[in-house]
This record gives structure tokens, sequence and C-alpha cells, in this order.
């Protein structure tokens, strides 16, 4: 209906085959890429054990969502998202994830959504998360926005709530959603991260959701021994897996493959995040 929207300008100048491509595959999950791979810790170990010798708290979830926000300012292709058959750039990097106060079994989580420019440092966007964090867990007073939405919204009888729902996803879906919604909304997201190592498991491939805009779905597992061959010789290494859920229809397979390649080579040297980006790559197109 309208080409204008909030959290995205529309990309016209999309290769033929790539166009076409978000026409036939019309869902989300019809264009769902699985992808999983593992970093070696000990870089992350002496980053994490060097800062707290400063007074500086960093964990694995710190260094990874800062490496992603990195990844998306210098490759900006993977901050798009479609919406019926259109293609759209954001003009910030916004993540959501769900915190916990406890592990406990009836422990309620809350989602956090951060937006960033993508010029941040390491220690800038540590230092938002963890102030976003005691904000929704130590210091929490009452609901945020985004879980009082959720509790109005399932205080509506079922057949309405239904009705609802889908009305709200139809008008995501035609560029008419109001912007406060889409700025409440954990699901309007350029990724979403899940940490299942603080619970002590392996990591899942997650669905990308198909109300919003959310093309990236990161989950980090437990850490594991791996078997490692360095200067011929095999040792074991303590690695950190994780998986990728994409939306493959914004951007085709070759800047993908490129830009985890760039991702795994900044992950090896997590101290090169302290520097801040001059200037995050605008979207080309």
């Amino acid at each position: 209906m309208f080409n204008k929207r909030p959290d995205g300008r529309r990309i016209r100048n999309i290769e033929p085959m790539q166009l076409i491509t978000s026409y036939i595959m019309t869902k989300r999950f019809d264009a769902m890429n699985l992808y999983e791979d593992t970093f070696a810790c000990e870089p992350w170990d002496a980053y994490i054990k060097e800062k707290e010798e400063q007074g500086i708290k960093l964990g694995y979830m710190h260094i990874f969502i800062a490496g992603v926000v990195r990844l998306l300012a210098l490759r900006p292709r993977l901050n798009r998202f479609v919406m019926l058959g259109k293609v759209y750039a954001r003009p910030k990097i916004w993540v959501s994830f769900v915190v916990h106060p406890t592990l406990e079994l009836n422990s309620e989580g809350t989602t956090i959504k951060l937006a960033f420019e993508g010029t941040e440092t390491i220690l800038e966007i540590a230092q938002k998360i963890n102030e976003a964090i005691q904000k929704e867990t130590t210091n929490r007073v009452g609901e945020n926005g985004t879980d009082k939405l959720a509790r109005v919204l399932t205080m509506i009888p079922s057949p309405i709530l239904r009705f609802v729902v889908n009305t709200l996803m139809w008008m995501d879906r035609h560029n008419i959603l109001p912007k406060f919604i889409i700025d409440l909304s954990p699901f309007h997201t350029s990724f979403f991260i899940t940490n299942l190592k603080s619970l002590g498991i392996n990591h899942v491939f997650h669905h990308t959701y198909e109300f919003g805009t959310t093309g990236l779905f990161f989950a980090i597992g437990k850490e594991k021994i791996l078997p490692v061959m360095k200067k011929g010789e095999v040792i074991e290494e303590k690695h950190m897996p994780f998986s990728l859920v994409s939306d493959e229809r914004f951007c085709d397979g070759l800047y993908f493959a490129l830009a985890l390649r760039e991702f795994r080579k900044m992950m090896r040297n997590p101290a090169t995040l302290e520097k801040p980006l001059e200037k995050k790559i605008e979207d080309d197109r």
C-alpha cells in the first residue's frame, strides 16, 4: 500500500533474481538458512580477564553482540528486511534479547530492545546492555512498555485477540503499523539473540518470527572442548558454539559468506572493537 516505513528505507536497485526470489518465498520461514560455527574461547577469556582487572565486567554475550553490531555497520545489507516482496534498509542497528531476574523455573522473562548507531565501541555497547539488564532486573519498577503492550493484548478475549493480531500483522505488511508499536516491538529488530550458554545447554536453530522484521536470529551455546590442529599437532581447545538462522531474501549468499568470514576475523581479537568506527557504512542501493 505504502512504501514508507518509520523503521526502514525502500531499496529499489535490487538484482532481478533476488527480487523474484522475494516474491517466490513470500514467508520468512520459507527463506530460512541455517548456519552454525564455533569461536575459540581463549582470546575471549583473556580479554574478559584483562577488562576485569581494569574493573570492567564483560561476558561472552557482550562480545558477541558488539561483534554483530560492528558487522552490520560494516556490512549494511545484513541490516535489511523484506515486506511483501519489497526490501528495506534500517536506519539504525537494533538488537533484541530476553533476560530473566533468576534462572529458577518460574522466573518471568522480559524482552530488551536496544538501538545502536554502529559506531560504538565494545565498552559503550556493554555499558548500555548492562544498564538495560539492571533496569529490568534488580532495579525494575513495574512493567516496561513492551510488557505492558503484551499484557493489554492478553486481556482481550481469544477470538477478538486473534482478529487484533491478524490486523496488526496486516498493517505491518502494508507499512501502516503505528510507529509506537514498532518501537516497542522486539520483533522489529536487526537481530535477535538468545544466550543458552547461561542455561548450560547447546545452541538451537531458532525460527525468525513472521511478525515483525527479524532477519537474523543468533543463539549462543554452552562451551565445548574440541580437537583442533595447530602446527601439525592435535590439541584440545575450548570453543563456544553458535547458530544463525537468517532470511536469505535481502542479500545474496556470497555477501553473507564474506560477512561471516569478516565476523570470524573480528572475533579472534575482541580488543579491536574498542576502537570506535569513524562512520557506519550506509547501504549503497
